[in-house]
């Protein structure tokens, strides 16, 4: 499975494209999106990341997206241009069919590290060690991304819950079943 992890934000926006087979996981691609340097007002920004995105899209291939779900910290224009960066890699995800899924900075934090109140350099430590990166990425927001990519992997392997009837047990369990 190949997931694209995407930390969305409206002057840098980080992804990550990692695959998992069987019980290991791999890097396949990471970067940035500068979106600031490339354009200064916010249209031309969110251009730059829906165009940039649908490239990594093209390149790589991912079977889902996966996205940190969005929190209000303090800023209302933060938020609302947070909210704009989202709306555009979502768009590129969205216009090339791409599952998307979505997870809480805390249910990232917690798939990755065990915490849920982990730091970024707890996040950036363990992230390095699971997909075995040498270098440290340039920033946070790589790290981030690629976490979100390593959470839905780990998410994904959880059991889902399934109605099961002894029907089916029996069916598929012969051998346990005792002849009276």
């Amino acid at each position: 499975m190949i997931v694209l992890g995407i930390d969305p934000g409206s002057v840098i926006c980080g992804y990550g494209v990692i695959e998992k087979k069987k019980n290991s996981l791999h890097v396949i691609e990471y970067g940035v999106i500068k979106a600031k340097k490339a354009h200064n007002e916010l249209p031309n920004r969110l251009k730059e990341i829906y165009q940039r995105l649908l490239k990594v899209i093209e390149r790589t291939k991912p079977e889902v997206a996966a996205f940190e779900s969005t929190f209000y910290s303090k800023n209302v224009q933060s938020l609302l241009k947070l909210a704009h960066a989202r709306a555009s890699a979502m768009l590129a995800v969205a216009m090339n069919d791409t599952k998307i899924s979505e997870y809480s900075p805390r249910e990232i934090k917690k798939s990755v590290t065990g915490k849920g109140s982990a730091s970024k350099e707890q996040v950036q430590f363990m992230v390095k060690t699971l997909l075995n990166i040498k270098e440290t990425p340039e920033f946070y927001d790589v790290t981030d991304a690629l976490a979100v990519a390593i959470c839905h992997c780990l998410k994904s392997e959880l059991p889902t819950k399934q109605s099961a009837s002894w029907e089916e047990f029996i069916k598929k369990n012969p051998e346990r079943i005792a002849s009276v």
